[in-house]
């Protein structure tokens, strides 16, 4: 009877270690599957991740292409205003010199237009020299 409930036991533990190897295949091939299921989705997930990243490397390069392109016309049109301000410097500070010598010829203009048309000034005297040493222009 001993060896009979021995035996049993026996049969008992092996269908229990049966039992449990069947739910620990069964379990393995379920975490197997899983991981193959994650495994495909990381691999999607990290195409389509790389496929962004290359859209975006395309974005920026074409932004910095941009970006100096305006700075390079914001430097010529800086340099352009320069090149203004420093023309217009130069009319200020002419401006006296010009206006007096457009002055003397508009002078001269009418002085020659009034000998051409028959006028006299030899008794005019010519204008004495400057202070600057320059003779104004008077009549021819």
């Amino acid at each position: 009877a001993m060896l009979d409930m021995l035996v049993a036991d026996l049969d008992k533990e092996m269908q229990e270690m049966d039992v449990q190897e069947k739910d620990g295949q069964n379990e393995y091939e379920a975490y197997m599957a899983d991981s193959q299921a994650k495994r495909g989705a990381d691999a999607k997930l990290l195409s389509e991740k790389e496929e962004a990243k290359a859209e975006l490397e395309a974005e920026l390069q074409k932004l910095i292409g941009e970006a100096q392109l305006t700075l390079k016309a914001g430097m010529a049109k800086g340099e352009f205003i320069k090149d203004l301000h420093a023309e217009c410097d130069w009319l200020v500070a002419n401006f006296g010199a010009r206006k007096e010598a457009r002055s003397g010829e508009l002078d001269s203009l009418k002085n020659a237009k009034a000998i051409l048309s028959g006028a006299d000034f030899s008794f005019l005297q010519r204008p004495a020299a400057t202070a600057t040493g320059r003779r104004l222009r008077g009549p021819a």
